[in-house]
């Protein structure tokens, strides 16, 4: 069986295919999807230079905000229209439920459809300049910002960042992860057929390491935007400090979720499964502490245990299925890793531990989920899996809870479960986090900031805070009424400043 090829999209048309190509398998089947292109230094040159024309020629940059809220709101109707075909596609290429999927994609058009808005109805402002002074701000274009992506969701976190970078009147250059592209890749027919002049969206496929690389150290970008690991920002940030263009950062997590006596134990062990599980524990905000009050804590553990047993691992095809794969062999070993360093630390895995699977031939990138015993200061408790295996801590008090949360380098995302109103107030103010949610979790919406602090990164998706990111502050300052009479020989009202 012949795999199709699904080349980058560039100027408006899919190129050629590259000489060397990408494999895109299925996590689930490990069979391929696809084949994508490698993109070399000198494409990359290339295609950086017609991005940096398109922007001058203003056909986008320039146009009023009304059409580029007409564009963007044609291609929110045309995503909804396909959006069963990019649930299909999503589910293949990244292994999860096709039940997640399709929660998690019908929801993706609102990002356009916001950023369209704020496109259209953002102002600008004037100051309280002193004098016969008028100083007005107004926010225009960085010009060309390159996009990097990664593979747990592929068209919501591309799209987060499409939307604010297209709304704001850029260039935008995406490189979707090499594992999971084909989705991002799809949009460049759909953003034409909505009215998007050629060349406005560029969508690049290739490793991180190498096409990911030329990008970012490309001398002529204006922002980088990347979700990504703690790693691949070192590796980008000296030389983006070096060509001045600013990074937005959303890197990785360690969420904490804090579990009160107040909260009845099978709503804590259902928040426990949601936040620990979806995605297969592949997101950032993965709730992947389980910080639980010693009076709920063993009644807690029974259940847990009980409900991750019952959890149905299977074809992420399947409506039944409620954890898919993860979404390669490498994901595997990580998970493996971190079990053994867990139980080498003294933690005890109370149900999972291994690699499993689905058919007697023993394919698919599988990892049982599973939750381990362990200490606040254990590898597991600290770094980051991306994958199904939690850490499970109980805690004495408040105070203990809230010390655990804020004990790593990482603060994205946290969860307080608890129906005392003031504790939740308390216990949500002395977390450290860019986002905590109280008696939920990967609560997400196009209006709400996402990003978090220390080494979960820097700046925000979301919002007018990501919207106002893509953009500069130019002042123009009119003055009509203090007179140029500094040199006069006869100096009288003058004004220096």
């Amino acid at each position: 069986m012949s795999i199709p090829h699904i080349s980058n999209w560039i100027d408006g048309q899919y190129t050629p295919p590259s000489a060397a190509t990408i494999p895109v398998l299925n996590p689930a089947t490990e069979t391929p999807l696809a084949t994508i292109n490698t993109t070399s230094a000198e494409d990359i040159d290339s295609i950086i230079s017609t991005s940096w024309q398109t922007f001058n020629s203003g056909k986008w940059s320039a146009l009023d905000s009304s059409e580029r809220f007409a564009v963007l709101t044609k291609a929110s109707t045309l995503l909804r229209t396909h959006i069963t075909d990019f649930i299909s596609l999503e589910t293949a290429q990244t292994g999860r439920p096709i039940r997640e999927m399709r929660a998690q994609l019908s929801r993706v058009p609102e990002w356009l459809e916001y950023f369209a808005s704020l496109a259209r109805t953002h102002e600008g402002r004037v100051t309280p300049f002193k004098g016969p002074v008028l100083n007005t701000l107004t926010r225009v274009p960085l010009g060309v910002v390159v996009l990097i992506t990664p593979y747990n969701h592929p068209l919501l976190i591309a799209m987060k960042k499409i939307a604010a970078a297209l709304a704001a009147g850029n260039i935008v250059v995406v490189k979707p992860s090499e594992l999971a592209p084909l989705s991002v890749l799809k949009l460049g027919k759909l953003f034409k057929e909505a009215g998007l002049p050629d060349g406005v969206l560029q969508i690049v496929s290739g490793y991180g390491a190498e096409t990911g690389k030329y990008l970012c150290e490309h001398p002529r970008i204006s922002k980088i935007d990347l979700t990504g690991g703690f790693g691949t920002y070192r590796a980008i940030a000296p030389v983006a400090a070096m060509n001045m263009v600013p990074v937005t950062a959303e890197l990785g997590g360690k969420a904490p979720v804090c579990l009160f006596p107040s909260v009845d134990v099978d709503v804590a062990v259902k928040a426990a499964l949601f936040a620990g599980f979806i995605a297969s524990g592949q997101t950032c905000v993965t709730g992947s502490r389980l910080l639980v009050h010693e009076d709920i804590y063993e009644a807690f553990k029974e259940l847990l245990d009980k409900r991750v047993r019952a959890l149905r691992v299977g074809d992420p095809m399947d409506e039944k299925t409620q954890i898919g794969s993860v979404i390669s062999a490498a994901a595997v070993e990580r998970c493996r890793a971190f079990v053994e360093r867990a139980t080498g630390e003294g933690g005890k895995i109370l149900c999972g531990g291994g690699r499993t699977t689905i058919n007697a031939e023993g394919k698919g990138f599988f990892f049982e989920p599973t939750i381990i015993e362990t200490h606040s200061t254990s590898d597991l408790a600290r770094n980051e899996v991306f994958g199904p295996v939690i850490a499970l801590i109980k805690c004495s008090s408040e105070d203990e809870i809230v010390r655990i949360a804020n004990g790593t380098s990482y603060a994205l995302g946290a969860s307080v479960w608890t129906n005392d109103f003031t504790q939740a107030h308390r216990v949500a103010g002395r977390i450290e986090a860019g986002i905590v949610w109280i008696n939920g979790h990967h609560l997400n919406d196009p209006s709400s900031p996402w990003g978090g602090f220390k080494e979960s990164g820097l700046g925000k998706e979301n919002g007018v805070e990501a919207y106002e990111s893509y953009t500069k502050v130019k002042s123009m300052v009119v003055n009509y009424g203090v007179a140029p009479v500094w040199f006069d020989e006869e100096v009288a009202g003058a004004r220096y400043g």
